[in-house]
């Protein structure tokens, strides 16, 4: 843990201690973890075998005043055996909530989503991903922030002040899911002088127009999302280092909802000092219910995804067709399996994922993960993770 960590970690234990005192709600989980892969790893330094994991993570909740004041703190703990850059101790949330009439204020850590589709959250700007807790980068860090919200007729009003900025995790030399070379996060570069402690803002317009849910924000500060340069490390091997740069970044999240349909749009246009670029990702979701005079519901998906800068961007998702279904079988556990497909349109790589859960008892939830790669191109960005298709397993112990 860095010295900028722990501070975080004081401030923290000091602002949250009196309301612990003073009583308040504490839920979470801890949930054990393990990977087995398909293949031997590609690189000689990758441990083989499967991985294990624990991670834990408790949430306290007090409010006052019929919730017109709230502290929430969620720490999060996670331990891997084969990847030391899976070990973390990260504050997810740790915010002090003030809620006066149409006005709202949150400051100190705390995660906003933004987003609508399914495969990929383009517009999800504000929190930085937790790369190596999932591939799918569904996880996010906490970011410090001060948010305000006006509530009008009009629709909802943000504003953010960022006063810190995470940087992306990375597989580190002997885990899998590394690129090649491997990412060395402890010499990121930065365009900004001011490096993480630059501090960034953002604006966001959201409404609700008859059957529109449309968000419009603005973002100017450090891009989430690095260039990769070559470097090389203490020991003398060539390795990548992340380079952040600063971007302007205006973005729509659209979604319409018409009886079974819902047609989803994600678009952004970013300016940095490299590029000028813009991208996209947009289709629908249907769904199907009662299937067979079942209690199953089975909803179709597909979604394109668009990056003007082709071949030459840093994402995999530069020219893609994503296909899927999500089969929710509505019982008294809680059985849902998500699993989709995405094909790239130019040099026919498929990546494939399936995610099943339930629950078991009051208290435990078990799920299920397989990721496929096949037919990986050389020059995909998923290339040097071709050896790389899993079988993950999951525990989860809920109170």
């Amino acid at each position: 843990m860095n010295f900028r960590a722990k501070q975080v970690w004081m401030l923290g234990l000091l602002l949250v201690a009196p309301a612990i005192l003073r009583g308040g709600e504490w839920s979470g989980y801890v949930t054990a973890e393990t990977r087995v892969f398909e293949r031997s790893p590609l690189f000689s330094e990758q441990k083989s075998g499967a991985s294990a994991a624990m991670i834990f993570e408790p949430e306290f909740y007090t409010g006052w005043k019929d919730g017109d004041r709230a502290i929430e703190f969620t720490p999060y703990f996670r331990v891997d055996t084969h990847d030391d850059e899976r070990n973390i101790i990260d504050i997810r949330e740790l915010s002090y909530l003030m809620v006066n009439g149409d006005w709202e204020i949150r400051f100190g850590v705390s995660k906003v989503f933004w987003g609508v589709a399914e495969s990929q959250h383009l517009v999800d700007t504000i929190n930085q991903t937790d790369l190596v807790a999932s591939p799918d980068g569904e996880d996010k860090l906490g970011q410090p922030m001060i948010q305000v919200v006006r509530v009008t007729p009009f629709g909802d009003f943000s504003a953010f002040v960022l006063p810190g900025f995470r940087e992306r995790t990375f597989p580190g030399s002997e885990g899998r899911l590394r690129s090649s070379p491997w990412v060395d996060t402890d010499s990121a570069i930065y365009e900004s002088a001011a490096e993480e402690g630059h501090v960034d803002g953002a604006l966001r317009w959201f409404n609700i127009i008859g059957d529109f849910d449309i968000g419009l924000h603005y973002f100017r500060g450090t891009s989430r999302d690095p260039l990769m340069t070559l470097g090389m490390d203490e020991e003398g091997d060539i390795v990548l280092r992340p380079y952040y740069e600063q971007m302007d970044q205006v973005g729509l999240d659209l979604q319409y909802t018409k009886d079974s349909w819902l047609w989803k749009l994600e678009a952004l246009a970013r300016e940095t000092t490299s590029d000028d670029y813009s991208a996209m990702v947009g289709g629908f979701e249907y769904t199907l219910y009662g299937i067979g005079g079942s209690a199953i519901d089975a909803g179709l998906l597909a979604e394109g995804h668009f990056d003007s800068r082709g071949v030459n961007a840093p994402t995999p998702f530069n020219k893609d067709l994503f296909v899927g279904t999500r089969l929710s079988w509505n019982d008294d556990v809680d059985t849902n399996v998500v699993a989709g497909a995405f094909v790239d349109l130019d040099n026919d790589s498929v990546f494939a994922r399936i995610e099943f859960e339930r629950r078991i008892g009051r208290n435990y939830k078990i799920e299920v993960e397989l990721q496929k790669l096949t037919n990986v191109a050389t020059r995909d960005a998923f290339y040097s993770l071709r050896r790389d298709s899993y079988f993950q397993l999951s525990l989860s112990r809920y109170w």
